[in-house]
Order: structure tokens, then sequence, then C-alpha cells
């Protein structure tokens, strides 16, 4: 390992041997303020201290990888004249020789990668999004600062990319997949599907019709919340699903709410028991699972519906037509949503 005198510090400085690392392709390497050490980047500098991070902001110096001269950050070397990288942000201290088409989004207090014209910055949601959503894209105030539901890593600073279903939360790709790839399509911050249910809910419909209740359930109703409308309604119970009045959904949950509207299909006489005993459990939900091999392939649903008592309401269906949104982001610096961020 190669020792560089620090021309302003008493203490030598180690520099490690690596021209870039994986995380960036650059001709110098960052000198960390916080232990006066040179790494290629800052995910180097985390990975290799566990008990603090860099602030890339504060970086004031450099090392240049050909004639290892320690130097004050710039967009080139001050001896050899070797450039640092083909884009250069100082605001970031961010170096890269690949070009991803990054751009410093002042809005954002950080660079992004994939062109500029191709997004545009939410100021309540404080983050760059793709032109395509603008107008057109469920605003949430200041959510790309939260953090993502699933892994609880960081949404604004993160390099993973960012999905945006319908209600407007943002969590990481990778945990969506997850999440979708074990049979959960809600939202796990409110509930709401993350994806067009249509088919399965018309599915659903053809299950109840063609499984008729026991005499002494048939006339019993009960009051919903849908998870996907916020409306109640009051339904007749069935043990396959509860349907929202209003938009047709089964994302609902049982509610014990005495002002629930009447339902204007129920004609069940109100004085013979009509409505179910608030001694059940009211969470209990239904949770169920579609098995075909052409789901894989975003195919339609299959016919073959296997159904069991569980704690969610809200039934899975693998590769429903998607109506979220995917924001592609490798953000090195601080955001990794729609735009990459870099450093």
């Amino acid at each position: 390992m190669e020792v560089v005198e620090s021309p302003d510090q008493s203490e030598p400085m180690e520099v490690q041997p690596q021209n870039g690392c994986k995380h960036y392709k650059r001709n110098c390497k960052l000198v960390a303020p916080c232990c006066n050490k040179a790494y290629p980047c800052r995910f180097c500098h985390d990975e290799d201290n566990e008990n603090h991070a860099i602030n890339r902001k504060l970086v004031k110096e450099v090392v240049c990888i050909q004639c290892d001269t320690r130097q004050i950050t710039a967009t080139q070397c001050a001896k050899c004249e070797l450039p640092f990288g083909n884009y250069v942000c100082l605001i970031c201290n961010l170096f890269d020789l690949e070009d991803r088409k990054q751009f410093h989004c002042e809005d954002c207090g950080m660079c992004r990668v994939g062109g500029r014209d191709n997004y545009y910055h939410c100021k309540t949601c404080d983050i760059c999004l793709p032109i395509k959503l603008k107008n057109s894209h469920k605003c949430i105030e200041k959510v790309a600062h939260d953090n993502c539901a699933v892994c609880l890593e960081d949404l604004h600073s993160s390099r993973i990319p960012s999905h945006i279903p319908p209600c407007g939360h943002l969590i990481h790709t990778s945990c969506y997949d997850q999440l979708h790839r074990n049979g959960h399509y809600a939202c796990p911050l409110c509930g709401a599907s993350m994806m067009d249910m249509t088919p399965l809910w018309q599915q659903m419909d053809e299950e109840i019709a063609s499984t008729p209740m026991p005499e002494e359930y048939r006339t019993v109703s009960l009051c919903v919340l849908c998870k996907d409308c916020h409306k109640e309604s009051k339904v007749l119970y069935h043990i396959i699903g509860l349907k929202c009045e209003h938009c047709g959904s089964y994302n609902t949950c049982r509610v014990k709410d005495p002002n629930c509207p009447e339902s204007t299909g129920s004609t069940e006489d109100e004085s013979s028991g009509g409505d179910l005993s608030e001694e059940e459990d009211d969470d209990e939900t239904l949770t169920l699972t579609i098995t075909n091999q052409a789901q894989a392939n975003g195919a339609s649903l299959s016919s073959n519906i296997e159904i069991a008592l569980d704690s969610s309401n809200v039934l899975p269906v693998d590769n429903i037509g998607s109506s979220s949104t995917e924001l592609n982001s490798s953000q090195d610096d601080a955001n990794d949503t729609d735009n990459d961020d870099v450093d």
C-alpha cells in the first residue's frame, strides 16, 4: 500500500491501490476528511468504515491515480493534467468517466443520471421524475425523503431504482419485485393495490356467483372499508371476499362504523339477525393464490384458485397488469428514484 504525504497535515495518508472501483470509473480518489484516507469513492469508504459515513460534499482534496499527487478538488490533475472524469460535479464531488447522462439538480441537491431533458423536479414530492409522469402521478409531500417500507433503507440517497405504485408511496424496485414474487400486491404503507387487479376481481365475481353461501349466512351483511377507493359500504357477507360497492375491489376490510351506508343491493331483514356478530374476528380476511405458469409471462389469470383464511383481505395474483411506474435511478450521490443519483 502506497503512502502519500499530505502537504498540509503532519500524519501520512494511506492510499488504496485500486484505480477506480466497482461503483465508479474515475481517475482520482477522494480524500475522506473524516479519516484522512483516500478511497476510490464514498461507497468504498463506507464499506471500509462501519462506524461512520463520509460526507461527499465536505471532500476538499483528491489524489490523482496517475501521479499520486494530492491536491484540491478540480476537474483535472494540477500536475499531470489528467482529466479526473468525463463528467465532473464539484458540488457533489462526483467524478465519472462513464457517460450516464448525468446532470446536477439544484432542487434535489445532488447529481442524477438519465438526462436532464428526460426528467423534471416535482416540488411536492421533492424528487426528479420522468417527464411522462408530469401532471399524472399522485403527489405526496416529500415522499422521496421517507425510507423504503420493505427494507427501511433511505430512498432519497439510494442507488437502487424506485417504483411508484398508484398510491404514490415510493418503494425500491427490487423490494417491489420481492413482494410480487411472494404474493403481496398491496402497498405496505396504505394497503392500496399496487397494480390493476381488475382481472382478479372479475374472477372472484365468477367464483362468488358459483359458490352460494349456506342458508343461514345469505342475508348476513356487514360494513367494509375499501383500501383502494377509501369508501365505506354495506355488503352481503361471502367467504370468498367482500366486494366494495363503489369501485368493485375486493381489497376491503371490515369496519364497525354505525354510520355505514345501507347497501343498495342488500335485501336482508335487519331485524332477523342479518348483521354478522361482532364477536367474530374482525381481522379475518382472505388470501388468494393463483397458480398458472402463464402468470410468469404476464398472461391472463388462472382459473385455478386456492382460497384460505388469513389476516389480509388483499387477494394477490401474479403479474396482473401493472399500473405502477418504475423510476430508474442509479444515483451515486444521494437520490435514486427516477433519475440516477451519482456519487
